[in-house]
């Protein structure tokens, strides 16, 4: 309560301030004196930015012959650094960090400890406020927090001032007209045209200091309440009922627009005497810089999608119009936003939606599974978006090569027209095979399966034109739940797909979660180093025997009557795969006892993506039915090269000796057994590198739906019995350059890729 009363003062007497018909300079020497005394710190100062530079305008216990005098660059010095990142900063040891730049003209020396936020305005840094100690010392949270409501109220004295206007950063977007390239991160693929369309309109919060706390906090109640009523009539629409994929996904949203913390901390913060609109941003404000400093995918998204609350609530209590969902989009469209909510995306109309850009974003974010059911391109991760994008700017978002072009010239917009032409050429020619069998020239078939996770991914296997699903990754739906979905909700799911495969063969995943997939309701017993190689998948499984029988359960119930395909995903010892196989078998028998009805036969398999594993085939392949290499995580043990990590991306190529021998290893002790083999992962739906798989003898690949049109086109073309030949030639002889070789007998044979 005594931090609550302290805050309310700083912000009464700032009020004063503000309220006061001193000059702008007047007012902020008053400031800072108000910062220091309150903080108790002997430096408070202001630095603003002035034409690109960030310049000393008041200051308590520097010099003040350095007022307007000492000038810091863009991410120059700590100062140059909250502001460039706009990112609080605090420090024990203010000399130690490596961006600090020593000042002599401002007396510094004396001074150990420093903490520092930005003064924001429209999502950029106009300024930064800080403080400094003499002695070393860790700053509270409450302190950072406090600081944090300074900013915010001194952006709105600054920006009422004119000291800096938006004018200046008009001038500054004015300098960003010309044609632009930025890179990103691809998270969902795709290429797309389309016009600059901002999600939302940002809420600029005028009035931060509130005149009355009491009807502050009525407005915020009446706004929660708005919101969740938003919420739940979205949820009772027709496409989000429950059993959907997106319906389990805005449960998952509700509950935090429920969230009983979440509230008490913006009424806590009204509490300090701000207005409810400035208390939602300094808590939004808060929450996102946890969301940067989190390394778990899971929080982060939970996080993600408070933010996206935030956003709702501010612009309720604003009386904003909405998203540009809301207030509808006409023409061809490419969404910009920091981040995205599940919930937003699905509002927008599909048919004008073309792509969506985000300056953050995950891989394992809500936003990304619904895009990709979706089939919207999303490109994520894109530095500077805000600063490089106008409203209305025509963009083009290639996610397949991770960059969005601002601006295109025509020459670039003539080579985005003649690359659509070409896709939708190419798009005739698969759809008249897309029934056709993959019978390659010399009569060699091969079964092209397709990867799932939704259960809109299976309704889509004729549109595909593939021969069933090969891989369900059945950890979509752990993954957007808060908490363990329960065995009826899986059993639904499974049983979704299976009658929308019908009679097409489905091969469920089990759940492969933990490690870098973590989610909140299995804690590890200690953080791996390594996530990939950690605490996940059939390991984890095992050791949460009850995780793992709900999902047996589940599966067994939905295939009753049925064949049942299951495989375990990342066995690295043949025991691991006979405890998970008796297992379901225990679960089988149970049901079996009990009268309830199972499936006509189940068959088992396991996933080859651990090098150890290819040690044992002899013991572990007599127990299996079939098995599936993953490409994706067997090359990255590999060759232990994470693909994720920009600097090792091209430390490896597919087309090596190593991993085809590898591949041919598994093929040829499998075949010895009778035991089927299917490739899944990227690999196998790339032409050059499916083409290489199939001559090594793999007769099943898995891949993505919009894959199996190229992959079916190729087989049919070519004459493959050659090409097994020359591929045994390349791998006994050393140095062959495997791709190029593959490459010119490809193009001998009218392949092009």
């Amino acid at each position: 309560m005594a931090q609550v009363n302290a805050a309310r003062e700083i912000l009464r007497r700032l009020h004063d301030v503000m309220a006061g018909k001193a000059a702008a300079q007047v007012k902020l020497n008053q400031v800072v004196k108000l910062v220091a005394a309150e903080l108790g710190s002997e430096v408070a100062s202001i630095y603003l930015l002035r034409d690109g530079v960030l310049e000393l305008f008041a200051t308590q216990g520097l010099a003040q012959s350095a007022v307007h005098v000492t000038r810091l660059s863009m991410g120059q010095g700590l100062v140059g650094n909250i502001a460039a990142r706009r990112e609080p900063l605090a420090l024990a040891e203010a000399k130690a960090h490596p961006d600090f730049a020593y000042r002599p003209e401002t007396g510094e020396d004396d001074f150990h400890s420093f903490c520092g936020v930005p003064i924001l305005r429209r999502e950029a840094a106009i300024g930064v406020l800080a403080v400094q100690h003499r002695e070393p010392r860790n700053y509270a949270e409450v302190e950072i927090e406090a600081l944090q409501t300074v900013g915010m109220v001194l952006s709105e004295l600054i920006h009422g001032a004119g000291l800096v206007d938006d004018a200046q950063a008009a001038r500054m977007r004015a300098a960003n007209s010309g044609p632009t390239r930025l890179n990103g991160l691809k998270l969902v693929d795709g290429l797309a045209r389309g016009v600059a369309v901002f999600h939302q309109p940002r809420v600029v919060v005028e009035h931060t200091v509130a005149d009355d706390v009491d009807a502050e906090r009525v407005r915020l109640v009446d706004a929660f309440a708005r919101m969740r009523t938003q919420i739940d009539d979205m949820m009772g629409r027709s496409e989000f009922v429950a059993g959907t994929d997106h319906h389990e996904i805005l449960e998952t949203y509700k509950m935090f627009a429920y969230d009983e913390g979440w509230a008490r901390r913006i009424n806590e913060a009204i509490e300090t005497g701000l207005t409810a609109e400035a208390a939602v941003e300094r808590v939004q404000s808060r929450n996102r810089l946890r969301m940067r400093s989190i390394d778990d995918p899971y929080l982060k998204e939970r996080l993600t999608d408070l933010d996206d609350l935030a956003n709702r609530l501010l612009r309720i209590l604003s009386g904003q119009l909405g998203t540009a969902a809301q207030m509808g989009i006409t023409g061809d469209a490419i969404l910009i936003a920091r981040n995205l909510g599940p919930a937003e995306l699905l509002e927008y109309d599909k048919r004008h939606l073309k792509g969506v850009v985000l300056e953050e974003g995950s891989l394992t974010a809500h936003v990304i599974i619904v895009a990709r059911a979706m089939g919207v391109p999303v490109l994520g991760r894109v530095d500077q978006l805000f600063a490089n994008v106008n409203d209305g700017d025509e963009l083009i978002v290639d996610a397949g090569n991770n960059a969005l072009l601002i601006r295109p010239t025509a020459a670039t917009i003539k080579s985005y027209q003649a690359m659509r032409a070409l896709k939708a050429r190419q798009a005739e020619q698969w759809a008249k095979v897309r029934d056709l069998p993959a019978i390659s020239k010399d009569g060699r078939q091969i079964t092209l399966y397709m990867n799932a996770g939704l259960l809109d991914d299976a309704v889509a296997i004729p549109l595909a034109g593939a021969d069933g699903i090969g891989l369900f990754r059945t950890e979509f739906q752990f993954l957007v739940s808060a908490t363990l979905p329960r065995r009826e909700r899986q059993q639904s799911l499974y049983r979704g797909v299976l009658e929308a495969a019908g009679d097409k063969p489905v091969v469920f995943r089990t759940v492969d979660i933990g490690g870098d997939k973590a989610v909140p309701y299995i804690d590890g017993d200690e953080e791996d180093e390594n996530p990939a190689m950690g605490w996940r998948a059939l390991r984890l499984a095992l050791g949460r025997s009850g995780l793992m029988k709900v999902q047996a359960r589940a599966l067994l119930e939905a295939a009753a009557g049925r064949a049942l395909n299951v495989m375990f995903p990342m066995v690295s010892e043949p025991w691991e795969f006979a405890e998970a196989r008796a297992l379901m078998e225990q679960q089988r028998e149970r049901l079996a006892r009990s009268g309830r009805p199972v499936p006509s036969e189940i068959h088992y398999g396991a996933m080859i993506e651990v090098p150890a594993l290819i040690e044992q085939l002899d013991v572990l392949l007599p127990m299996t039915d079939f098995v599936s290499i993953g490409t994706n995580d067997l090359t990255q043990f590999l060759f232990a090269a994470d693909r994720a990590n920009p600097r090792l991306a091209d430390r490896y190529d597919w087309l090596s000796p190593a991993i085809l021998r590898v591949i041919r290893r598994v093929v040829c002790a499998a075949a010895l057994h009778d035991v089927p083999v299917t490739v899944c992962g990227e690999m196998g739906g790339r032409p050059l590198e499916a083409l290489a798989l199939i001559a090594l003898g793999v007769e099943r690949l898995s891949i993505t739906p919009a894959g199996i049109g190229p992959i079916k086109a190729m087989i049919r073309s070519a004459t493959l019995e050659p090409l097994s030949d020359s591929m045994q030639d390349w791998l006994a002889q050393p140095g062959v350059n495997i791709r190029a070789e593959l490459s010119t007998a490809a193009k001998r044979q009218g392949l092009s890729f």
